[in-house]
């Protein structure tokens, strides 16, 4: 099983965001994280759709864009037409779940939900047949180089069986102080897509840190359940 790798631009220098993608690019990233934050869902405020757009024009990688905003129903429109590849919304910032998934895909886009630390994994049960793929949140939203919650490693397992023994079959990304010194144990507990962005950005080889950290994964994938 193939481990994929999602620098976050949240670690980068927004001053410096094309030179983020090229070394995205140079490490060998399959996606591009972009945090989307509204000051109301979380605490922090980032960028916009022209922001998005501005990235789409710059990079071959496919942007997943984490939508960590409320009511994303109202705006996901405008994350679609600027180019995001994937979007994810998150179960507690939305009544209309189903509807979201339905307009990601109905796009074009990889259609994605995100937990919170605080929300069980049966919260996405009723969306099992709608999901691309769903996002594990390792730390609180909001804020980058925050420590992994130690629980999320289970939570990861918990959430693969139980979509497993549903019939359903989507990856997993875990999203939130994912290190190289974390990634076999997220990819033994089911990951497929480990977003990182201070062990990426943060390091002094940022795209040898990319290689690092699929290293580090995929030498546990041999004894995932599939």
């Amino acid at each position: 099983m193939r481990i994929r790798i999602a620098p976050s631009l949240l670690a980068a220098d927004f001053a410096r965001l094309a030179d983020a993608l090229a070394v995205a690019e140079r490490g060998g990233a399959d996606l591009v994280h972009v945090d989307v934050m509204d000051g109301r869902f979380v605490p922090n405020l980032t960028i916009g759709p022209p922001v998005v757009r501005a990235l789409r024009a710059a990079t071959r990688l496919p942007l997943d864009v984490h939508l960590m905003i409320e009511e994303p129903e109202r705006t996901l429109p405008e994350y679609l037409d600027a180019g995001a590849d994937w979007v994810s919304v998150h179960v507690e910032a939305t009544h209309h779940l189903q509807r979201c998934l339905s307009l990601i895909r109905s796009g074009g886009a990889k259609a994605g939900a995100a937990i919170n630390p605080g929300t069980p994994t049966e919260a996405l049960s009723a969306a099992w047949r709608d999901l691309d793929y769903a996002v594990v949140m390792s730390v609180n939203p909001g804020w980058g180089g925050q420590k992994f919650i130690e629980p999320s490693l289970e939570k990861v397992r918990r959430l693969r069986d139980e979509s497993l023994g549903a019939g359903a079959r989507f990856p997993i990304e875990v999203d939130g102080g994912v290190d190289a010194g974390r990634a076999a144990a997220l990819a033994n507990a089911g990951a497929e897509i480990l977003v990182a962005g201070t062990a990426i950005y943060g390091a002094g080889d940022p795209a040898g840190a990319i290689g690092r950290l699929r290293e580090a994964a995929e030498a546990a994938t041999g004894s995932l359940r599939v």
